[in-house]
């Protein structure tokens, strides 16, 4: 499990016996030597955190990692339970991209498969999957993603992850924007893979995305709403069951949710 943070405690309560989940091995630097169930409830796994990944794993045998701990330490977990035969399920938010090549190099080379997903709400994918639907008919479109004010990163993978999917999914080009005068600097937001992209950081946000396409005389808003970090749960589940039948390690939930 990753850090004890709130996405860590959502996930040890939700990866119950009742569904068939057990886990074995908690791993967080801020609670170690506690019981899970000290913190979360006699309901939850009896299970002592400990604060090393490594030595964890060499002395428990376990099938899947879930890690939401934090950018900097989320690669350095994955290459190690991959390299003790344990499949990565990450929702850490940052990751860099020669990080993500690694993970993927260390899982064809050991044959482990492992998935990274910027977002597990089911409606996240859904949002992100009409989009790039949308992109082959309306090719103008901006994201506007808004997070909490702890979040570590910006833009949000879901909405880099979003303009992705949108440049695959044109079949021409957006419109050339005519050059304007910004009082503000970065007023425009940045820009990904050809897709303008805002970010906004307020207290009392949890995850939102809406994806704005603009067409001759109408517009068309693609959202999504996460209230709570439950909404992310589901598709913790689902990757946790699935992260076996997967080839390799894959980007993106959709890998997932749409495979036939």
């Amino acid at each position: 499990m990753g850090a004890m943070g709130r996405m860590g405690r959502e996930v040890l309560k939700a990866l119950t016996p009742q569904e068939n989940f057990d886990v074995l091995v908690a791993v967080d630097h801020n609670n170690v030597g506690e019981n899970v169930r000290d913190i979360l409830g006699p309901k939850a796994p009896d299970v002592v955190i400990e604060q090393k990944l490594g030595a964890a794993l060499e002395k428990t045998k376990v099938d899947v990692l879930v890690d939401f701990s934090s950018a900097g330490a989320a690669a350095t977990y994955a290459l190690s339970a991959i390299k003790r035969g344990v499949s990565p399920v990450i929702g850490t938010t940052g990751m860099k991209d020669e990080e993500l090549r690694e993970i993927t190099l260390a899982c064809t080379e050991s044959k482990v498969p492992g998935i990274y997903a910027p977002n597990f709400a089911i409606g996240a994918v859904l949002m992100m999957r009409f989009s790039q639907m949308a992109a082959k008919f309306m090719p103008d479109a901006e994201i506007i993603e808004m997070h909490h004010d702890r979040k570590e990163d910006a833009p949000s993978g879901t909405a880099m992850l979003t303009a992705e999917m949108i440049r695959a999914g044109r079949i021409t080009e957006p419109s050339k924007k005519h050059v304007l005068h910004q009082r503000v600097e970065g007023v425009r937001g940045g820009k990904w893979q050809e897709v303008p992209i805002h970010s906004i950081r307020l207290n009392g946000l949890v995850a939102h995305q809406m994806v704005v396409f603009g067409g001759p005389g109408e517009t068309l808003t693609i959202r999504h709403d996460s209230m709570d970090r439950t909404s992310f749960m589901q598709g913790v589940k689902l990757c946790v069951r699935e992260v076996g039948n997967l080839n390799g390690f894959v980007i993106g939930m959709d890998n997932v949710l749409f495979r036939s």
